[in-house]
């Protein structure tokens, strides 16, 4: 990144509106070497444990420097929570995010436009907006943040296409110094953070995961006494803050429930219930020295609570990470808190299927990438129509893009909304009182383009583009002008990916089986994740020091707080479900493919379905709502794969 300036701070200086602003006599481990290597102009990343103190390390530095810092977060929670912590300190800081109402969203926008932001919070898929990315491009943007910042590596845990464009992101919009947070990477993951943001080795500063108040506990058990064992550890500990995490939402509806009818203080939270229900839920366990929230894991993400004493994974965290994450959100405050993994053969195979359920066939692959080579050598797509039509999750094709740009076939170029529309506030002459003539010219002829409905008109970009021979981007600033006057109120659909071609494969089909392979690739990560959580449950020595030597971090001696190292007995994992294809199994299978149901014409199409795992065009065709959906849930997805005859 560019080095940029800022206003001259010592040391005194810094620790002054450290406490004068927010409060704290010192910096927590690691906190002001981060401040400084950003006052110093440089990029860097901080792996800081949860409530290892991440927010500080921007957001000391943002009142510092001369410009405005950009905060990259998929955390709407965490926005909301910063956001006010920062109101109450004058500090001007504000989110886009979809919880906004128009009117608020245009508030934001217009601070945005005129300078008058310190802060602002935005998600990834935010900059898939051209007329955000071109409102940034005016600001001076002394600092980007990026949380999470794990999911830019392919070889993280949670892979998201979105993060990988924020390195080229960055350089467009001249960005003079970048901080990268998470709390968990692995030391594979930390070197392509630095590699991704020219971070130097001196200013990526980890503070360790090893967290002495956790009392970290792992258990095998049977689906079948997991709820009597939740129920013994919540009535026989002193009473405290608890979240137990589960993998589905209907499975914390029922144990919230389950506990509630056993007298105890607990509600479900998951992203199916409504926003004011869980914003209601957030609220309560916030409030609330006991609650009990039996919660999907994005609870607990960006929340604030240090006197978390309990973390309950009643499921199966997919991965050493996530445990980490989930388990961190315990303790907070420093004082003796408590960590139980429940591990059960049940969940193994649940978390599997969902690692296979996003590798596409080959067949798949192939037909994507015939029709991207079929291109010209700059060109637009539809990721939702590439779903739709080639049954594939969106996600998954956006990886797919993501690696043809890894393989150094394409390059995305930005995204763009093809349909606009807008409703005048004022008539068309008004809006053009006193603009250059030949300004007015040009907005004539654009408008003249757009068709009318009964209140609303419509103008599509690219053909509006092509028919006046203008570049869509003078358009597009001209209707966000005319927006920022509030002359209208606009509205984008049809959003498009735009990319162009660096070069084409000289073999198609190696291509197509190199791509193929990253998902191979992939998936057996996620495999092996997993079963790095099944070792836990059968580990004899201490459980900290296993789960720190994932993380590269060496303890020396046993933690002398966990499960093993206080010496509780090690129960045996118990034997996995019946997974063995049985006759009634066969006649299912064969009942199915000889339906010939469009949406299931492959043996990987067929056992997604029959282990409970949607696909597009299943979920257009109904077959959610079959009765045969999930029956093989509890099998291995390669035993029903092998079945239906892979």
């Amino acid at each position: 990144m560019t080095a940029g300036t800022s206003k001259p701070m010592d040391k005194i200086s810094i620790d002054k509106l450290l406490k004068d602003v927010f409060g704290f006599d010192d910096f927590l481990k690691g906190q002001r070497k981060i401040v400084e290597q950003l006052l110093a102009g440089n990029s860097a990343l901080a792996v800081f444990p949860t409530g290892g103190g991440k927010s500080l390390c921007f957001q000391l530095p943002a009142l510092i420097l001369d410009g405005m810092t950009l905060v990259v977060s998929p955390l709407i929670a965490l926005m909301k929570d910063q956001i006010d912590f920062l109101a109450n300190k004058g500090i001007h800081a504000a989110r886009l995010d979809s919880s906004l109402s128009s009117a608020e969203a245009c508030r934001v926008l217009n601070d945005l436009w005129n300078d008058r932001l310190k802060i602002l919070y935005v998600s990834p898929e935010r900059f898939a907006s051209e007329r955000f990315v071109q409102r940034l491009q005016r600001s001076k943007i002394s600092l980007m943040v990026i949380d999470e910042a794990h999911c830019i590596s392919e070889w993280g845990h949670n892979f998201r296409p979105d993060y990988l464009k924020l390195a080229s992101l960055a350089r467009d919009l001249r960005v003079e110094r970048v901080l990268a947070l998470t709390a968990t990477a692995t030391a594979t993951v930390a070197d392509n953070i630095c590699r991704s943001f020219s971070i130097t080795p001196e200013a990526h500063v980890n503070t360790g995961f090893h967290r002495p108040n956790l009392v970290m506990r792992s258990l095998a058990c049977s689906s079948a006494h997991r709820d009597s064992h939740l129920l013994e550890c919540l009535r026989t500990r002193p009473r405290g803050a608890t979240i137990v995490y589960v993998t589905r939402q209907k499975t914390a509806e029922q144990v919230a429930e389950f506990l509630s009818e056993n007298h105890l203080p607990a509600k479900a939270y998951h992203a199916g219930m409504k926003r004011d229900t869980r914003n209601t839920v957030q609220d309560w366990f916030m409030a609330s020295s006991d609650a009990i929230v039996v919660a999907t894991i994005a609870f607990g993400m960006g929340i604030d609570k240090a006197d978390v004493r309990y973390v309950y994974h009643y499921n199966m965290p997919k991965s050493p990470e996530n445990y980490m994450q989930e388990s961190g959100r315990a303790g907070r405050d420093g004082k003796k808190s408590y960590c139980d993994l429940l591990i059960c053969p049940d969940d193994i195979s649940t978390l599997e299927n969902f690692s296979y359920g996003n590798t596409p066939d080959i067949e798949a692959v192939r037909e994507i990438i015939e029709y991207v080579l079929n291109q010209k050598d700059t060109f637009t797509l539809s990721v939702y129509t590439l779903s739709a039509d080639y049954d594939i999750r969106k996600i998954v094709v956006s990886t797919l893009l993501t690696y043809l740009e890894l393989e150094g076939m394409i390059r995305s170029t930005g995204m763009l909304y093809n349909e606009y529309k807008f409703q005048p506030h004022r008539t068309s002459a008004e809006m053009m009182k006193d603009l250059d003539p030949t300004y007015t010219r040009f907005l004539k002829s654009m408008f003249s383009m757009a068709t009318k409905a009964k209140i609303w008109f419509s103008i599509d970009i690219a053909a509006t583009a092509a028919a006046m021979g203008e570049p869509r981007g003078r358009l597009v600033a001209a209707l966000n002008y005319f927006e920022d006057q509030g002359d209208i109120t606009l509205k984008v659909a049809g959003l498009q990916h735009a990319y162009c071609f660096v070069k084409r494969p000289a073999n198609p089909q190696s291509l197509v089986k190199r791509i193929y392979e990253r998902f191979q690739e992939s998936e057996a990560r996620d495999i092996k994740r997993i079963q790095q959580v099944v070792r836990l449950a059968s580990v004899t020595t201490c459980t900290v020091r296993g789960i720190l030597n994932y993380f590269g971090e060496s303890l020396g001696n046993d933690c002398g707080h966990c499960d093993r190292c206080l010496g509780e007995s090690i129960p045996l994992l118990p034997p996995p479900p019946n997974s063995k294809i049985t006759e009634e199994d066969k006649i299912l299978i064969t009942t199915l493919a000889n339906e010939k149901h469009p949406a299931l014409n492959s043996p990987r199409k067929m056992t997604c379905f029959l282990c409970g795992l949607p696909s597009p065009a299943a979920t257009c065709a109904g077959l959610r709502q079959d009765r045969r959906f999930g029956l093989l849930s509890h099998m291995h997805f390669s035993t029903v794969l092998s079945a239906c005859g892979a």
